[in-house]
């Protein structure tokens, strides 16, 4: 979000301001609703449909980025080494495109089809659908070969049966008041992630730890980062090192803009921020800032702004990191997991 709105929401919702409290009623009834929707999956009122082949889920329970894409990207390029066929769901959020499955590659148009199931096909060259009903898109995947399933912020999305469940949480941000939207940034109770099968930490957890349920003791923490910097013309790649002890203009469109500016920040560079909404478009003319400072924006961005632009415009990919000796047993243990369900479903 950017300028008034999107200051007044992040200080109710993470920093300390005690007048976010004036919501909550709006939030009791979030919380209404949303609980009575689950009561219904789980009563079996509402249809939950099971896929033919296991289903990963990856999502969160707050509002805004935490680096689920990232994690989705990751996980299909691991599972794909250890010998599955994964193929990857998503809402398309941002897109155009509804009321149908619809293929995705890297030529599709981010404006019909979304800006991170583009980039999800760009880096794992896994076959990707975008459809509002997770399910029917699943059943496409599986025609298309998939043997595994992964959603792609699916977490709330009920109608859609699943056999593991992935919450990211954002370790700055955390969880933020705990509290319910809108008084909070919750999707879901804080409670929700003791539901979850594993839990992972965008970063060291730094958020206010009064609301910090004890699941995320056992929680696996991760890093994004950043080691080239790509022109948008595609003329030239360069290590971000180069970038170190120069000014530029810092560009996101993206659920958290900060956790971008403070990478950037990370390796030596000066950063003028420039935080656009979630998912919003972003043309040349928008980021004529009337100097000569280069403009570097997130490969989320990049993905659907013009490439026939001046050396000015560059992107930076981000790759998650996860420890080995962590990671290896994890995703062993997601093995095992997917292999007994793909003998049960056989």
């Amino acid at each position: 979000m950017k300028g008034a709105a999107y200051s007044w929401i992040h200080r109710a919702w993470y920093g300390g301001h005690g007048w976010y409290r004036v919501l909550l009623p709006l939030s009791a009834i979030y919380w209404l609703l949303s609980a009575s929707r689950r009561f219904l999956y789980r009563a079996g009122v509402l249809r939950t449909r099971r896929a033919k082949v296991p289903v990963i889920v990856i999502g969160n329970i707050t509002a805004g980025g935490t680096g689920k894409t990232p994690v989705t990207v990751w996980l299909a390029s691991a599972l794909a080494e250890r010998g599955f066929s994964p193929g990857i769901v998503s809402r398309g959020y941002g897109g155009s495109k509804s009321g149908t499955s619809m293929r995705v590659d890297v030529r599709s148009d981010p404006a019909v089809v979304g800006d991170e199931p583009v980039l999800i096909a760009l880096h794992t060259g896994r076959p990707v659908v975008v459809d509002a009903d997770r399910a029917r898109g699943a059943a496409m995947l599986i025609q298309d070969g998939a043997d595994l399933i992964i959603a792609d912020d699916g977490l709330q999305h009920y109608a859609l049966a699943r056999d593991y469940e992935i919450c990211v949480v954002d370790g700055a941000r955390g969880l933020g008041n705990g509290a319910l939207l809108p008084a909070g940034p919750l999707r879901e109770p804080v409670s929700r992630i003791g539901d979850v099968d594993q839990v992972l930490i965008n970063g060291r957890l730094r958020g206010r730890q009064e609301v910090m349920p004890a699941g995320l003791q056992n929680a696996i923490e991760f890093r994004l980062t950043a080691r080239e910097v790509f022109r948008l013309n595609g003329s030239l790649n360069r290590p971000i090192e180069r970038f170190a002890g120069t000014t530029v203009h810092a560009v996101a469109a993206i659920g958290n803009p900060g956790r971008f500016f403070d990478m950037l920040r990370g390796h030596g560079i000066q950063v003028i921020e420039h935080a656009y909404p979630d998912h919003a478009p972003l043309r040349p003319g928008e980021l004529d800032f009337r100097d000569d400072f280069d403009i570097l924006m997130t490969e989320k961005d990049a993905v659907k702004f013009p490439r026939r632009v001046s050396d000015r415009f560059w992107y930076v990919p981000v790759d998650v990191e996860i420890d080995p000796a962590t990671a290896a047993p994890w995703l062993e243990q997601i093995e095992s997991r997917m292999r007994k369900e793909q003998t049960h479903n056989d």
